[in-house]
């Protein structure tokens, strides 16, 4: 009888992953226009469990584009533009095979509507992915990672018009002719069942230039699935070897007891969850979602081709895994968990969740599954050495890939595993430096102050070796072998 395997595949990529938002800072060098990204906003006022990147309207964004005395530390990042040759080969050395970033739109189309794309942009991602590859590691890129061209936003309402549709394909098609003999693996959009925490950052949708904002985001989810399904098509045509996914963030809620009423409302919510992942791996809409649309007033509209593009469906499924939440049947929105540990922005730490994410991802498509980001922020000081003892990062990781490879004996084909911020960068949701996740340490603050200069965590020592066992050993490094 067939045997499920009981270790990694030979093949497994054992990687990291940014985005370029959050890392490459240079935000208005050589052409780049003003993305979504550089108009997040950095405050110290707001509590830790309320920072996150909703609704903009027309009027907050011209207050932050005119308030020159704030912060907006993504238009810095870690100065990545300028450091990716040091930064990859660090990471190279802890033995990564794989690195995950995504390419910023409006370094490519600065404005998102031009009909010619800006060729300095191109080509300092010929000279980073190049870089990705020299040092050994298969490259994984985002096309879409909260990076739309702020202009798309003002002068279309983003992904609410369905012009941005073409403007997508132009963009993936550019991308796709550029790196078809040096990228395999695409994710098309970051994340892309988000509509709530990182509503604007995503959609680019103004919520004063819509009359139902809850409306106008699964109208532009819809546009931005069929851009998904052409942009899919068009990798095909050009390259049948290319291999592309779809990501969303794991969101799934266990109900808060087991009373009828909270099974049935975690179900109900849970199928949203997947909506979107079902959508683009299956090339339709499902039937729970039409009674979910009815339910709250939502009409999608449909444009004439839509049905026949989204059979376009991907090859892979990617998906992020932070945190699980619970859900009473009272309640609209999930909760923590009270019965697990949480890091101080309130993100509950469960292991044995991973698991079940992959088991029912796996169960529900049948296709090759990455963990496309993993990872727990902390607040961390380096040691007047220069070393900083991460034992809590590392049993946060530890019990995760433990858990990744209970999936795999459990049948689960896992292709991969990206921690998420394998060195330390500007935080999505809060923008703040000091939420890190990194293996390496980057001497810089929430307000930019600092070297820049680049240590490495124990953390580091202990990726290294577990990427050089394959994943067979997990058990923290004495001391001594980790400074």
């Amino acid at each position: 009888m067939k045997k499920n395997p009981d270790v990694f595949p030979k093949n497994f990529f054992w990687g990291g992953a940014v985005a370029a938002n959050q890392i490459e800072g240079a935000y208005l060098a050589e052409g780049k226009g003003l993305s979504v990204a550089d108009i997040n906003k950095f405050r110290d006022d707001v509590a830790l469990n309320k920072k996150s990147n909703k609704e903009l309207s027309t009027v907050d964004i011209d207050e932050l584009l005119s308030d020159k005395g704030a912060r907006f530390p993504k238009r810095d990042g870690i100065d990545f533009y300028y450091t990716y040759k040091e930064d990859l080969k660090l990471l190279a050395e802890t033995g990564m095979n794989s690195f995950r970033t995504s390419i910023s739109w409006a370094r490519i189309f600065p404005n998102g509507d031009e009909l010619e794309p800006n060729e300095a942009g191109l080509k300092f991602y010929d000279n980073l992915i190049d870089e990705i590859i020299a040092q050994g590691m298969e490259p994984l890129i985002t096309v879409s990672h909260y990076e739309m061209p702020l202009h798309l936003a003002l002068k279309y309402d983003g992904w609410y018009n369905r012009k941005m549709i073409d403007f997508f394909t132009r963009y993936c098609k550019v991308l796709f002719n550029r790196y078809k003999g040096k990228v395999k693996y695409w994710i098309l959009v970051n994340q892309i069942n988000l509509i709530t925490h990182e509503s604007f950052n995503h959609l680019g949708i103004p919520e004063d230039k819509v009359d139902n904002i809850l409306t106008a985001k699964y109208q532009g989810v819809h546009n931005e699935m069929v851009a998904c399904a052409r942009a899919t098509k068009i990798a095909k045509d050009m390259n049948e070897d290319f291999q592309i996914g779809m990501m969303s963030c794991y969101g799934n809620a266990y109900p808060a007891t087991c009373d009828s009423k909270n099974v049935l409302a975690a179900l109900k919510y849970n199928q949203m969850q997947y909506f979107f992942s079902d959508v683009l791996v299956r090339g339709y809409y499902p039937n729970y979602s039409f009674r979910f649309f009815e339910e709250n007033n939502i009409d999608v509209e449909f444009g004439p081709n839509d049905e026949i593009d989204l059979k376009n469906t991907v090859d892979f499924v990617s998906f992020s895994y932070y945190y699980t939440m619970i859900l009473d049947s009272d309640s609209e929105e999930p909760s923590r968990n009270p019965d697990i540990k949480t890091n101080e922005w309130g993100w509950g730490i469960d292991p044995i969740g991973l698991r079940i994410a992959l088991n029912e991802y796996y169960d529900r498509y049948q296709l090759p599954i990455m963990i496309t980001e993993n990872g727990m922020g902390f607040y961390e000081t380096i040691n007047e050495d220069k070393t900083l003892h991460d034992d809590y990062r590392i049993d946060f990781l530890r019990q995760h890939i433990s858990q990744m490879k209970e999936a795999i004996k459990d049948g689960v084909e896992v292709l991969g595993y990206y921690p998420w911020g394998p060195i330390d960068l500007v935080s999505c949701s809060s923008s703040e430096m000091s939420k890190r996740y990194g293996f390496i340490y980057v001497d810089l603050d929430d307000y930019g102050k600092g070297s820049g200069e680049r240590y490495l965590k124990d953390s580091y020592y202990w990726y290294k070796q577990v990427i050089a066992t394959n994943g067979e050993e997990l058990t923290p490094l004495p001391a001594s072998k980790e400074t």
